[in-house]
């Protein structure tokens, strides 16, 4: 797994060369850490700040080349508003821009991590250290050449001055764990489709054994003898067999029910014999989006040791239109023993996501069920790129969900469900249709899914939006966005793993 930075933490008395970042706030006012680093430089920012009519903005950068009375060669000063209205979420958003404003090549960087009102808490320096590794990551294996102008991955050792390096090293550790599963996520979205298949899915997911993970990957005899017939109808038009994977990590009590989260994971969707237009095509090699966050997830947990147990859950295929694939027409039995009819096999991650959902909440009994699906097209109509779309069955679980979400910034917003939905998927020839028709077309869907939960506490996301090709931010200039591991990961933590 690549890493473009080194980060570490120093104390406040380190030595400031090369490339020094500070906060002030929008008054132009510094901490006492960072008055103390700046010395005689301080009055320079604030003439330099007028000239370029900087006011210490949230997220606002003023940058100074060789900045005198410094020895550091570039003095970047970013903005933290108000500080009365900073947010959590704010800290990791400012490692991120710290980063942005770096160049391949820099040399040593510091980062002080100190506010007008004293120097930032152990989490908030762990955060702004998090921002940096998310934001210096870059999916640029396959190229062989760089065209003039283009940047190369960010190289650097960033060292964050603290008043307390043990504190801020322990608040980083699981922080650290969190962000590695989030850049597992963005690998495996950014992998083309001819690397990343279903059985090489399968067997990157295999190395989370590493960490203690028990692993067990289903093959098509297995699951044929589980009767997954509506996984295995998506699968069958593809040359590359389908695979489910069920992850297990056991760090919670002996016998308590684990908590479960499932993937959607089409390695990619041509939309079957419905066959997709050719323009954008090429973007679904991302609709395992939902599979490639568990998986980063799974890891997180895992390495931070949590104490919980947890289940992770895929559904690994390929939409593909050769001579076997399932038809619009046909109807297949799911693993729960409902029929479902084909109308149209572009509808395929629900299908996939129907068996292994019946699956976990069958064989697993878990406390709850969260799935994350790039689902549909309608969810972006809906919300764009800025939230998932949220259906759930249980209010408790949903509102869990909006809070973290709004703490980590990874938010979601909650949807309809009701009976008078189903209609729209009821059929004349089996139990239900795949797809309900243009109108409420993320409804329908979530719709569809609640029918092979049963009584399990459930929250669907939506995550088409989010998890690829979503607008660039301070944390993320991929075009993965491991949208959904640091959402999940702090569900657990916040209100799970401490029961």
């Amino acid at each position: 797994m690549p890493d473009a930075v080194k980060v570490g933490f120093v104390p406040f008395s380190t030595v400031l060369r090369g490339v020094l970042v500070v906060f002030c706030d929008d008054a132009l006012k510094f901490g006492a850490a960072t008055r103390k680093a700046l010395g005689s430089a301080a009055g320079l920012v604030g003439r330099v700040a007028a000239a370029n009519q900087f006011k210490g903005k949230s997220g606002s950068a003023l940058d100074i080349l060789a900045p005198q009375g410094l020895k550091a060669s570039r003095l970047i000063v970013l903005g933290a508003g108000k500080l009365s209205a900073i947010k959590e979420h704010d800290f990791l958003k400012w490692g991120g821009a710290a980063a942005g404003k770096l160049r391949a090549g820099s040399d040593s960087v510091t980062i002080v991590a100190d506010l007008p009102g004293g120097p930032m808490k152990p989490a908030q320096a762990a955060a702004l250290a998090s921002g940096v590794r998310l934001r210096a990551y870059k999916f640029d294996r396959y190229k062989t050449k760089r065209k003039d102008g283009e940047d190369a991955a960010l190289q650097a050792e960033v060292s964050i001055a603290v008043d307390d390096v043990n504190a801020a090293r322990k608040a980083f550790g699981p922080d650290g764990h969190i962000v590695d599963g989030v850049i597992i996520a963005r690998e495996l979205v950014n992998e083309p489709p001819n690397v990343l298949y279903p059985a090489e899915f399968a067997r990157r997911a295999g190395q989370l054994r590493k960490l203690g993970v028990d692993v067990e990957v289903l093959d098509v005899k297995a699951m044929t003898k589980l009767g997954m017939g509506a996984l295995l109808g998506v699968a069958q038009g593809s040359t590359r067999p389908g695979r489910t994977v069920i992850m297990r990590w056991n760090g919670g009590r002996k016998g308590d029910q684990p908590v479960a989260f499932v993937g959607k994971g089409v390695c990619f969707d041509s939309g079957g014999i419905s066959i997709k237009g050719a323009s954008g095509m090429e973007d679904m090699k991302g609709d395992m989006g939902g599979a490639a966050c568990v998986v980063g997830l799974m890891h997180a947990l895992a390495a931070r040791k949590a104490r919980v147990n947890a289940v992770g859950a895929i559904g690994l295929v390929e939409n593909m239109p050769d001579g076997n694939a399932q038809r619009p027409g046909d109807i297949v039995t799911s693993m729960s023993g409902q029929t479902i009819e084909i109308i149209n096999t572009d509808a395929e991650g629900r299908l996939v996501l129907a068996d292994v959902l019946w699956y976990v909440a069958k064989k697993c009994k878990p406390k709850f069920m969260v799935d994350l699906a790039t689902l549909t097209g309608a969810i972006l109509v809906a919300l764009g790129t800025e939230q998932a779309g949220m259906f759930s069955n249980n209010d408790e679980l949903a509102d869990r969900l909006t809070k973290v979400g709004l703490a980590t910034g990874e938010r979601v917003w909650r949807m309809p469900l009701g009976p008078e939905y189903d209609k729209q998927i009821d059929s004349q020839f089996a139990d239900m249709k795949n797809t309900g028709g243009r109108n409420g077309g993320s409804i329908t869907a979530a719709q569809f899914l609640q029918r092979f939960v049963d009584d399990t506490p459930w929250a669907h996301l939506d995550i088409a939006g989010t998890a690829m090709g979503a607008p660039k931010t301070e944390i993320n200039h991929s075009w993965g966005s491991g949208y959904g591991v640091r959402l999940l990961e702090r569900l657990v933590a916040d209100y799970y793993e401490t029961k």
